[in-house]
């Protein structure tokens, strides 16, 4: 049995050149990529097809469920598995996590289709954890995707 996908799209007016770009930068990832509420360190970054990266994602306020790694923090670990630029960007996800409830590799395909007026982006992610509610991601994917649709518009 498949495990559970998450989706979310945004039309983001900008090209899918300049939002490809805002994946291949640590430093812009830091920026959009951590949903609403939390803070991304970037541990380790190579942007190549069979690259990878860390991240640190530090919740802002205490007041949250436990973060997957710690108390206030989730440590994800994406392996690159496919890049097509300004087309798609396949990812293998794993939280490093010590519960049950978030093992297991998360499969997350973005991809740009151009539009009129700019960049359909869709998220899709495949084998959630369990332990990620489904409301909890919902507004996450959103909150990000309102991020890079804030950082790519600005052409930074």
């Amino acid at each position: 049995m498949p495990g559970r996908v998450d989706m979310a799209s945004k039309l983001i007016h900008a090209s899918a050149a300049a939002i490809y770009q805002a994946f291949a930068t640590p430093g812009a990832m830091e920026t959009w990529l951590p949903p609403k509420g939390m803070t991304g360190r970037m541990l380790a970054f190579a942007f190549r097809e069979g690259g990878s990266y860390c991240m640190r994602l530090t919740y802002d306020q205490s007041q949250h469920a436990p973060g997957k790694t710690s108390g206030e923090a989730d440590e994800v670990e994406v392996h690159f598995v496919k890049l097509l630029p300004d087309e798609r960007i396949e990812q293998a996800v794993t939280f490093m996590s010590e519960h049950p409830a978030f093992s297991g590799e998360m499969r997350i395909t973005w991809t740009f289709e151009s539009v009129q007026h700019g960049t359909l982006v869709t998220v899709r992610c495949e084998n959630v954890p369990t332990g990620i509610r489904r409301e909890d991601h919902q507004a996450g994917l959103t909150s990000t995707l309102s991020k890079l649709a804030t950082f790519a518009e600005a052409g930074r």
